[in-house]
């Protein structure tokens, strides 16, 4: 994994924390789920590239 897709990876899942704690002060549910998707997406991302430097 190089160091570029990790840091995508780690921008992305602390962009979808900023959503889910901005949908939880607002009240906005959707804001919210989707930040926890990022989060989710971000974390997948980051596995998927762990196992593939595993593999290696």
């Amino acid at each position: 994994m190089s160091f570029v897709d990790k840091a995508k990876d780690k921008a992305e899942e602390f962009m979808g924390k900023a959503k889910e704690s901005a949908g939880e002060a607002t009240g906005d549910e959707g804001l919210k789920a989707e930040g926890k998707t990022e989060q989710i997406k971000a974390n997948l991302k980051q596995a998927g590239e762990k196992i593939k430097d595993a593999l290696k």
